[in-house]
């Protein structure tokens, strides 16, 4: 079987690596489309994988030269499909190009569908299949979902794919045993994330401030670094981040996905922006396995319907950052690093091994679409 792979984001290229390598294994070719997107073609060389650019000319930020961009990225998936021949191809895509190819098209992602709306109401009803965790709401589109129990942080991070090596920390000058806090400063400048705020300067100062007297700070940043900070920038290999999260004491940050990554690592996070409440897969981390704590940037009115899982007001504004943060650190370290390893370990006996579920699924489709509706609790246990 020829499958194709589409990666658009950094996020994407871990969310399937492992996959890929399986798939390989079972004697399955597997391409790469990829678009120019931060580091994501230096993980890619780094990691051996060869690859087809695909690229949309986007010559202005407005949602019409978006939409010109977007079509134009879909058609050159066509020709990728035709050229290798494709039998499934993966990825957040748009998939019109590809079934036109006689490829099977399957979305795996995990942000609610009005999380995205734009890719949602353009891309959704093209697909075969729409794959994502138990907690995602698919919206409109939930007739032609496929829902497992797990987010995608686990198709590489599960401890069956992921093990922390200091070793790999302390060659940028770490020290493992004393406490580290990473801050992540997310460049929100998506189409998606139109008008949603994050953490600037005054705030980034502020947090700088509560966390200094207790550890070393080190920043990695999308967006330019203010001169105050360029002090705790630090540049880690993309392949080695992981690693150097997995000992860290604390994250604070505006991403999305390293919140989630520092989560199912056990390492606690902050996540400050103005998705909070809105995430079905952070909503379970932070309320349901409380893994880590989302603070709402804008102050929300009391009868806001932005809340927690349990109904309960959820936290905005950056006092209750600063609170929040400062409760943290005040904590004792071994204390601290106990009670979320004990978190992270409830949350995996409950959660599959993402990359295994995906590698089955992909080599059974489409069969597999509909055993996997009519799992049961047994049908996991083979993927743990």
């Amino acid at each position: 079987m020829n499958v194709g792979i589409f990666l658009g984001h950094p996020a994407h290229f871990h969310y399937f690596k492992n996959t890929a390598r399986q798939l390989m294994a079972d004697g399955h070719q597997v391409f790469f489309a990829v678009k120019e997107k931060d580091i994501l073609e230096t993980l890619m060389k780094d990691a051996g994988f060869e690859y087809d650019k695909v690229r949309g000319k986007r010559e202005k930020s407005d949602k019409w030269h978006l939409m010109k961009s977007v079509l134009e990225i879909d058609w050159k998936l066509g020709r990728f499909v035709r050229k290798h021949k494709i039998d499934i191809i993966i990825g957040a895509l748009i998939p019109y190009s590809s079934r036109l190819f006689g490829a099977h098209t399957i979305s795996i992602g995990e942000d609610d569908a009005r999380v995205v709306p734009m890719f949602s109401w353009l891309a959704f009803p093209g697909f075969s299949t729409i794959v994502s965790p138990v907690v995602c709401d698919n919206w409109h589109w939930e007739h032609k979902s496929v829902k497992f129990p797990g987010n995608l942080e686990l198709a590489y991070l599960h401890p069956n794919n992921f093990t922390p090596e200091a070793s790999r920390v302390k060659q940028y000058g770490i020290d493992v045993e004393k406490s580290y806090f990473i801050m992540r400063f997310a460049s929100l400048n998506a189409h998606h994330d139109s008008g949603i705020k994050g953490i600037n300067t005054e705030i980034a100062q502020r947090l700088v401030d509560i966390l200094k007297p207790h550890g070393r700070i080190y920043i990695t940043s999308e967006r330019p670094l203010e001169p105050q900070f360029e002090q705790y920038r630090i540049s880690i290999n993309p392949l080695d981040m992981h690693h150097v999260m997995a000992f860290a004491s604390l994250y604070i940050g505006d991403s999305q996905t390293m919140a989630a990554e520092a989560g199912v690592l056990g390492v606690p996070f902050v996540r400050f922006n103005d998705f909070v409440g809105r995430i079905g897969y952070l909503r379970e981390l932070e309320d349901v396995y409380q893994l880590g704590y989302g603070i709402h940037a804008t102050p929300l009115a009391a009868d806001s319907s932005i809340r927690r899982a349990d109904g309960s007001a959820q936290p905005s504004g950056v006092e209750a950052l600063y609170a929040k943060v400062q409760e943290l650190v005040a904590m004792k370290a071994d204390e601290r690093k106990a009670l979320f390893q004990e978190r992270r370990m409830k949350m995996l006996s409950e959660k599959i091994d993402c990359s295994k579920f995906l590698t089955w699924f992909i080599e059974e489709y489409p069969e597999s679409a509909e055993k996997t509706r009519k799992a049961d609790v047994e049908f996991w246990e083979r993927f743990r």
